[in-house]
């Protein structure tokens, strides 16, 4: 079936306006650019935090260290616990000036043995784990401390009391070598990004090469020159754009030789008809007596007509040969009442012959997709072809069914196909010898071209009353067409 029209395609016009990238290259170039500048701000934070924690595990180990040497000078006097110093305390924690440290001890009760203050009791767990150093973060005197505390049960007594000792100290060091760390990792990322940015962009540059080549070699062709592609001297990645563009190629040359073809045709043929105009013109106005003078110009009338139905069947044999037909025009249509109207507009045509034309159809409609000119020229055709080889006095019928697909048939009663010639009649400019009637030799050409462009089968049958054709079009099956009654109804036209 022909493809449908992309109305958002055609009113973009396509480029940044339709919302598609201009060039290649600075798409691949944001693609890989893009994700580096967000990843290197992350990056940043995740040094941050690791050189913070690499920072932070030496000053923690010297913590816990001075809280269990803190602990060890926890004593008992008459069952309670006390503190003994053999040397100031600050001087056994190694305190030096680039930080302030800080110490409490406090026995179970929370009151104080020992140190300073301003550190905050430590969070007491429901069973306190003896002897392990556990660490938070702190906030004292407006500044940022790391403590080291842990629960310690003193020995030498009936009882054994349990005492809590926690030291803190400032984060200043901790600070000063977390930002060395992130210094020198960072440092050398500020050279590195923009090295490879240019490196990234040589890549890319040496990477399209070859589409700048194929570029230029399609540049160079000459514009009659159709010919294809070889895929092998192109990338990989290109090839199937090549195959496509092949493609393309070879159906813009079978449209080029088609046209050829249809302007020699309309040439040769409109030839003969124009001749004998010409020589009836000169016979009428040589002519002197009024009656031949009244026959010569209905002669030229009648060659007149010829040559203009001429014309029109070539016409629309351009237009069924048309790419942008093929490609663009096709919606959702009734072929029942298509039928209906093609009739209708041939109705006084039969009855001049005195030919009983009528429709038969499935009274629902009959649902398919095409192009509505085409469809309602290959009808024409068909009627037109049954009119016109059907003695006067016949009769022709369009009927339009549904046998797992849709089904459209014009049958006559007229002077029939020869078996032999039911092929060669779908050729152009063939006629039947023998059969008395002066025709174009384009109707049935024209209905297989639009047929095949819809998808659909042509066949031309005997009738099965003996005298006459079955001409019967076949088009694909639709999973939405609903199945019709059996019995069809009847339109008389006459």
């Amino acid at each position: 079936m022909l493809p449908r029209r992309r109305k958002a395609e055609n009113a973009s016009g396509g480029g940044r306006a339709s919302g598609q990238p201009n060039s290649l290259f600075g798409e691949i170039l944001d693609w890989m650019l893009a994700p580096l500048l967000f990843l290197w701000p992350i990056s940043i934070i995740v040094t941050h935090n690791v050189a913070d924690n690499i920072a932070s595990q030496p000053y923690d180990r010297a913590l816990a260290d001075g809280a269990r040497t803190l602990a060890r000078f926890v004593t008992l006097e008459n069952g309670h616990p006390v503190m003994s110093f053999p040397a100031p305390p600050r001087a056994l924690f190694r305190a030096d000036q680039d930080d302030v440290l800080y110490y409490q001890v406090t026995n179970e009760f929370g009151e104080m043995l020992s140190g300073d203050v301003d550190i905050p009791p430590a969070p007491r767990p429901p069973t306190p784990i003896v002897g392990e150093v556990l660490f938070r973060d702190e906030v004292i005197q407006g500044e940022e401390v790391r403590v080291a505390y842990q629960f310690v049960q003193v020995r030498g007594g009936a009882a054994s009391p349990l005492v809590v000792v926690q030291v803190a100290e400032t984060r200043n060091k901790r600070t000063d070598l977390a930002s060395r760390v992130v210094t020198g990792v960072l440092l050398p990322q500020f050279a590195i990004i923009p090295l490879a940015v240019v490196l990234v962009w040589v890549g890319l540059t040496r990477g399209i090469a070859p589409l700048n080549r194929l570029q230029s070699l399609i540049r160079r062709r000459r514009p009659t020159d159709l010919s294809p592609v070889v895929p092998a001297s192109v990338p990989e990645e290109v090839r199937p754009l090549i195959v496509a563009y092949n493609g393309m190629m070879a159906r813009l040359e079978e449209n080029l030789q088609a046209q050829q073809r249809f302007i020699a045709d309309a040439a040769h043929q409109m030839r003969t008809p124009l001749t004998g105009l010409k020589m009836q013109t000169d016979l009428a106005l040589h002519e002197t007596d009024p009656d031949q003078l009244r026959r010569s110009l209905a002669q030229i009338a009648e060659s007149t007509d010829r040559a203009a139905h001429l014309i029109n069947q070539l016409l629309s044999l351009a237009r069924a040969e048309a790419s942008f037909e093929k490609l663009y025009v096709v919606e959702p249509l009734d072929l029942e009442a298509v039928v209906r109207e093609v009739a209708q507009d041939l109705f006084p045509r039969a009855l001049a012959k005195d030919i009983d034309l009528g429709v038969e159809g499935t009274g629902q409609g009959l649902q398919i997709e095409g192009n509505p000119v085409l469809l309602r020229e290959m009808i024409k055709n068909l009627v037109d072809n049954a009119i016109k080889y059907t003695p006067r006095g016949g009769s022709v019928t369009a009927r339009t069914r549904h046998a797992g697909a849709p089904i459209l048939e014009v049958e006559d009663s007229g002077v029939g196909i020869p078996e032999a010639d039911r092929e060669r009649v779908f050729e152009r400019f063939y006629r039947v010898l023998g059969s008395g009637v002066d025709g174009s030799g384009l109707g049935l050409p024209i209905v297989r071209e639009i047929a095949e462009l819809h998808r659909a089968t042509v066949a031309l049958n005997p009738n099965p009353s003996g005298h006459g054709t079955v001409a019967q079009v076949v088009f694909p099956r639709s999973q939405r067409q609903p199945p019709p009654p059996v019995q069809g109804d009847f339109y008389p036209l006459g």
